[in-house]
């Protein structure tokens, strides 16, 4: 009898091998394929919904909460929107084998670097079924094979769709094996899958800053760390009262359950008469607590705005996912990058300004994946981006930053041509 753990392993040695098929797959079958998955998430997005609603009733009885069930739900519309994801992959240019940095050395040999596939990717994720769908999209046209672990909570939805897949790429000509997914809910599979390093080439955890801490620290292969999003708006003194209130309403209230979503609102004193009222009433309009430091909460008290709360020590540096922001009155633009760079966590910041020398200061000096000036934290996304969708979003600085599209699953190969060449 097959073990779990010898069936995760029989799959990932498929994906390697498809990997290397897949590779070598035309742009054109590969935009076939993703054709395919589109027009199947249409067909049968009803089907998708139904397996969802499953999932969602059955997490909401064992109690899981609002951030998390909003990132669980795929309805039919978000199915019908995933799809048209899918066909915005295809749009985009196939990234494999471009070559760049082309030259000729002075003794004649021709060098340049060609971009290939990672491989295998390993995707170990939580809740959210639409990365089943983004993750296996991104790597067909890039080349490379996945290897799917999604959370139980999904654990219909994402069958459904890991199979959906499968069998429309396999209609394109591709080999089915280059999506695998762990269809298994048995949490040691992903320690046996973190120590995979022969056959997963990168592996990418979505979900809480505990799996991540997790995979990073007991994966044998790289890891695309990345994902937690404590994001600050720094209101400057010349900032438009106006346009910094609707900056951080939807930085907050639009989809307050994703990592990109407001955390923290960082206001100059020389505004905060002007500025906090303005921003307090918009967001408790809109039911959202705040937890202010004790500046900001005498300025919002004489303004009689509600839900405010004294700021507790564990309010700076934490990523709510919920309507929860945390509001502090900083002296300055310095003072308003030292918090970011003690509590940040190099995903997404923004600055509100008028003043151009405060925008170019703030752009240079805050150490993140995506730096605003003047424009939402909400738009740190792989499709926002114009990448189609998104593997994740990575905070590290190595291999990639950011969201992380068809190129960032890349890497290259120096390509030499010579006429005989030895070296002297």
């Amino acid at each position: 009898m097959t073990t779990a753990t010898e069936s995760l392993r029989k799959k990932a040695e498929a994906a390697k091998a498809a990997s290397r098929l897949l590779a070598r797959a035309s742009t054109a079958t590969k935009d076939a394929a993703l054709a395919n998955i589109a027009a199947a998430l249409e067909r049968r997005k009803d089907e998708i919904a139904a397996a969802n609603k499953q999932d969602y009733e059955q997490s909401k009885r064992d109690g899981m909460n609002a951030s998390m069930l909003d990132r669980l739900l795929l309805d039919a519309p978000r199915v019908t929107a995933q799809a048209a994801d899918v066909r915005k992959i295809i749009a985009l240019p196939d990234p494999v084998g471009e070559t760049f940095d082309a030259r000729v050395l002075p003794n004649g040999l021709r060098i340049g670097r060609r971009r290939v596939p990672l491989g295998v990717i390993g995707a170990i994720y939580e809740s959210r079924p639409n990365v089943t769908v983004d993750i296996a999209t991104l790597c067909l046209k890039s080349g490379n094979a996945v290897v799917l672990r999604g959370g139980k909570e999904a654990i219909r939805c994402n069958t459904l769709l890991a199979q959906l897949q499968r069998d429309a790429i396999a209609a394109a000509g591709l080999p089915a094996d280059a999506i695998q997914f762990v269809d298994s809910t048995d949490r040691a599979l992903v320690g046996e899958m973190l120590k995979m390093r022969d056959v997963i080439d990168l592996m990418v955890p979505r979900g809480g800053a505990d799996l991540i801490r997790m995979v990073s620290r007991e994966a044998a292969m790289p890891v695309l760390a990345g994902g937690v999003g404590v994001c600050h708006l720094y209101v400057d003194k010349s900032a438009d009262v106006e346009m910094a209130t609707e900056i951080v309403f939807n930085a907050k209230v639009q989809r307050p359950s994703t990592c990109n979503a407001l955390d923290t609102v960082l206001v100059h004193r020389d505004a905060a008469q002007r500025a906090l009222p303005a921003i307090g009433r918009r967001l408790a309009a809109a039911k959202v607590e705040l937890r202010c430091d004790p500046q900001s909460l005498a300025i919002l008290q004489k303004a009689d705005v509600d839900r405010l709360t004294a700021a507790a020590p564990g309010d700076f540096g934490m990523e709510f996912l919920d309507l929860i922001a945390s509001v502090k009155v900083v002296d300055d633009l310095d003072g308003a990058i030292r918090h970011i760079e003690q509590y940040g966590s190099g995903h997404s910041e923004a600055i509100v300004t008028s003043d151009y020398a405060a925008a170019n200061a703030f752009m240079d000096a805050v150490d993140a994946a995506a730096v605003y000036v003047n424009a939402s934290t909400r738009f740190t996304d792989g499709g926002q981006f114009g990448l189609g969708s998104e593997v994740g979003i990575s905070t590290q600085k190595f291999h990639a930053r950011g969201p992380m599209g068809l190129r960032e699953m890349t890497s290259y190969k120096w390509t030499i041509f010579g006429d005989g060449h030895v070296r002297p």
